[in-house]
């Protein structure tokens, strides 16, 4: 692999290498200033540190070279490495860079068989950061990068391999420890997320929207199994074992759902979709689970029509069907509210005129124009004649069941009056007739004594 490019570094280490570290044929090359000749440092098997100024030539020691007595080994390279040069007294084995820029190049001249990717250590930039920072020379990147600044314990590997940022304590295999911490996610096409913890608790936030939106609020202090999501599909929330899609499990009173729109308008905000019969259930569990207990209600839509069925219930048990013609049928008797104490502005009717509107009320067979295919007829009279001669009900397009037995009572009663009336006055005409019937039975039994005296009296 060729030399790379010359840079404008006063001082530099270039690590060649064949095949692998620990090789023969390697040599450091250090460039310094300060001295005038050229000079190897070997260490270890085959490595060699060639310390350089102006000289052409390079010095190559076929041994290994030591530098190391019972108080020093330490070794100084570059420009401003001064005759004298101050090391830390209290380590041993120490090699120092000093020049206005540093860099360690690994050049690997390994064969195509070998991997042979050449990589350098840098500190700091050309006319840039302060930076500590590790480069693939041959992919031309910058996978490893310090800046100048970075806080203790920025990055920390434990001995177990847990990773720490901001602690030498790691509990997991990624432990992040701050007063905010802050994992942020950003796509190169502009989607922003992040992931931090507060004082409220964990939060989950969509950091691209203006306002920036906290989508996920995970509070201090939430309880077990708040949100549970099993390998099934089902979700949980406030229990380990969800038993449908989703399943809302509470103890302390509150396990209730609120769907709330604030803002105005018309808005369906619950839809129960199925291919087949679709229904909900309320369910008291005080009440015995045996047939028409009342312990489930089911609240239905089977073959287009609205149902309302006890469950457990035996076959047939449907207590109310409505179908898209508005046909209700229940199977019990209908009560509707009647009484006293719920009523106002109550007013005595006359039943003598309200028998003239029935007699005058005209009544017709007819059916529904939903029920045409169905072919059921009814019986009675029109809404709009109805409320023309009574003026009662909601509306002139419908009649009250109430109205209609309130007028049929009061028509009752005009007839119940009339009969009386009228039994009155047949009890009057008998009574006249039986005393003339009387009166002919004596003028009879005279005639008869008459005769039978010979016409004497």
């Amino acid at each position: 692999m060729p030399n790379p490019a010359p840079f404008p570094y006063r001082n530099f280490i270039t690590v060649r290498s064949v095949a692998n570290f620990f090789k023969p044929r390697r040599k450091f090359n250090m460039p310094c200033r300060m001295y005038s000749h050229l000079f190897t440092v070997a260490i270890g098997l085959g490595i060699g540190f060639t310390l350089s100024s102006s000289a052409r030539a390079d010095q190559v020691i076929a041994d290994d070279l030591i530098v190391s007595d019972s108080s020093i080994g330490r070794i100084c390279v570059g420009g401003d490495c001064a005759n004298g040069e101050s090391f830390p007294t209290s380590i041993d084995g120490v090699i120092k860079m000093s020049a206005n820029r540093n860099i360690i190049d690994f050049i690997d001249t390994s064969g195509s068989t070998f991997p042979d990717r050449d990589w350098r250590i840098q500190a700091n930039e050309n006319e840039g950061a302060e930076a500590f920072f590790i480069q693939d020379l041959t992919r031309n990147s910058t996978p490893f990068y310090i800046i100048g600044g970075a806080p203790t314990n920025a990055v920390f590997i434990a001995q177990n391999g847990n990773i720490g940022m901001g602690t030498t304590l790691p509990e997991g295999d990624l432990h992040v420890l701050g007063a905010l911490p802050r994992f942020y996610l950003e796509a190169t096409s502009g989607q922003k997320w992040n992931m931090n913890i507060g004082s409220f608790g964990f939060v989950l936030n969509d950091s691209a929207s203006a306002p920036q939106n906290d989508v996920l609020l995970i509070e201090n202090g939430t309880p077990r199994y708040a949100l549970t999501m099993r390998s099934s599909g089902n979700v949980g929330l406030g229990t380990f074992s969800p038993s449908s899609g989703l399943h809302l499990l509470r103890d302390n009173g509150k396990g209730a759902i609120l769907i709330e729109e604030t803002s105005a308008g018309t808005l369906g905000q619950m839809t129960l979709r199925n291919n087949g019969i679709t229904f909900f259930t309320l369910e008291d569990t005080s009440i015995a689970d045996v047939d028409n207990s009342g312990r489930k209600w089911n609240f239905q839509n089977q073959n287009g029509t609205f149902r309302v069925t006890t469950a457990p219930g035996g076959p047939g048990e449907i207590e109310m069907i409505l179908t898209p013609a508005g046909d209700m049928t229940i199977e019990g008797a209908l009560t509707q509210n009647s009484d006293k104490h719920k009523k106002m502005a109550i007013e005595p009717v006359d039943p003598g005129e309200i028998l003239q509107k029935v007699a005058e009320l005209p009544v017709s067979s007819w059916m529904y124009k939903d029920n045409a295919d169905l072919g059921i007829r009814h019986i009675g009279p029109m809404a709009q004649d109805f409320h023309a001669a009574f003026g009662v009900g909601a509306s002139e397009t419908g009649i009250s069941s109430l109205d209609t037995s309130g007028v049929a009572l009061a028509a009752i009663q005009a007839l119940e009056a009339q009969n009386a009336a009228l039994e009155e006055r047949l009890a009057a005409q008998e009574a006249r007739a039986q005393l003339q019937h009387d009166l002919i039975e004596q003028l009879l039994q005279r005639l008869a004594d008459f005769e039978n005296n010979g016409g004497r009296p």
